[in-house]
């Protein structure tokens, strides 16, 4: 089956290692991987700004791309698929030309660990690690979409991993959260750094790289040795470490 991979404004400017591991753990799943070149921005800063007219035409754009091919749709974001899945069908709840191709791309969107696990049907992907991973679980991910178990079971399998699961607290990014709220931000980000660190980790592990690059910035700057990683990166034997 060919897949259409949404890499996500993120990974594609600052984290192309993540859109590269997800390639490769794709591949592995058995999958054909296309990445139509005309995507752009999800729209979900801006929906989330309340800059609706400004989300919609970026929506139609993403629809009119994703569209020009059947197949399942990947993400390795769950903020992202909870957009496309969830918030596009806000903006165009009203509207009778939008809302069924906005339901018909909802139904064919998967966010990474979904799309292994749930359609794939495989955990094992023969992947190793050596030392305890803390999982960190997306707001949009956990919340939004119900992923919970997904991401979990590929961890468990991970061959000398021990998975040391943290509390489903945010991480306090929340994308313009982090900027509007910055002071409240910060206190929720070192809250979860304390708990990433009680847990004796030598890694944290998430299927979001805002959530990531959140984190991976406060341990930098505590000199802690604790690196981040996307999922992805996990599954296809990287090292631990954005860049």
């Amino acid at each position: 089956m060919t897949v259409q991979l949404f890499v996500t404004c993120l990974i594609d400017s600052l984290f192309p290692v993540v859109g590269e591991a997800t390639v490769e753990v794709l591949r592995r799943a058995g999958e054909s991987v296309a990445f139509p070149p005309d995507q752009t921005c999800c729209g979900q800063p801006a929906f989330n700004a309340g800059c609706w007219d400004e989300a919609r035409r970026m929506a139609r754009r993403t629809l009119e791309v994703l569209s020009a091919a059947p197949g399942p749709v990947v993400i390795p974001s769950g903020s992202c698929a909870h957009m496309i899945r969830h918030g596009y069908l806000e903006l165009f709840r009203e509207d009778p030309l939008w809302l069924p191709r906005t339901q018909a791309l909802a139904q064919r969107t998967f966010e990474l660990s979904e799309y292994l696990v749930d359609v794939r049907g495989v955990t094992d992907y023969g992947a190793s690690f050596a030392g305890p991973l803390a999982y960190h679980p997306g707001c949009h991910l956990l919340r939004g979409l119900g992923v919970d178990r997904q991401p979990k079971a590929l961890l468990k399998v991970i061959a000398g991993a021990e998975l040391r699961e943290l509390s489903p607290d945010c991480c306090g990014f929340g994308g313009v959260f982090a900027v509007e709220q910055e002071p409240i931000s910060s206190e929720m980000l070192a809250r979860r750094l304390a708990q990433i660190e009680a847990s004796g980790a030598q890694s944290v592990v998430a299927c979001d790289v805002s959530c990531l690059m959140h984190l991976e910035g406060g341990l930098r700057r505590a000199g802690s040795p604790v690196r981040c990683s996307h999922l992805a990166q996990v599954l296809a034997g990287k090292e631990p470490g954005l860049r």
